[in-house]
């Protein structure tokens, strides 16, 4: 009996880094993440840096989302589109957006409320939609 439970032990032991493996593959492949990644003021604008990386395997012509910007009491501030242009499969690109007439202090959420186009291969896809995570970097919630 000790044995045996020996030998189940050593089988799963032997599992774990396998399947943590499989798991970390699983979570970096698959989507579209788009990270707000800096928030820097310059004059009269907030300017918003996103990076953004298209692991669906499919490249994307553009696309662009319908934005809302709360304020920093969570009142909308805005409705904006914003043009991610062209997002290659397997690259990282950066965008940046300027908000006008507002600080980045003033900034309290950031909601992406669909997409207003996206195109692969000349035609309307819904990857943008299904694909898309969402995160940041900064103490600005991005919520879609």
């Amino acid at each position: 009996m000790l044995f045996l439970r020996r030998t189940v032990a050593a089988v799963l032991i032997g599992t774990l880094p396998f399947a943590a493996l499989a798991q970390s593959d699983q979570s970096q492949t698959g989507g579209l993440q788009i990270e707000l990644n800096t928030m820097q003021d310059t004059g009269e604008a907030c300017r918003l840096t996103f990076v953004v990386q298209n692991d669906t395997g499919t490249a994307i012509e553009t696309a662009s989302f319908q934005t809302v910007i709360f304020d920093a009491e969570g009142t909308v501030e805005r409705l904006t589109l914003f043009s991610f242009r062209d997002m290659p499969k397997d690259r990282v690109r950066v965008r940046q957006f300027d908000l006008t007439g507002i600080t980045c202090a003033g900034v309290g959420q950031v909601l992406f409320n669909g997409t207003s186009s996206c195109l692969v291969d000349g035609a309307d896809s819904p990857i943008c939609d299904v694909a898309l995570t969402l995160s940041s970097r900064t103490d600005t919630e991005v919520l879609g």
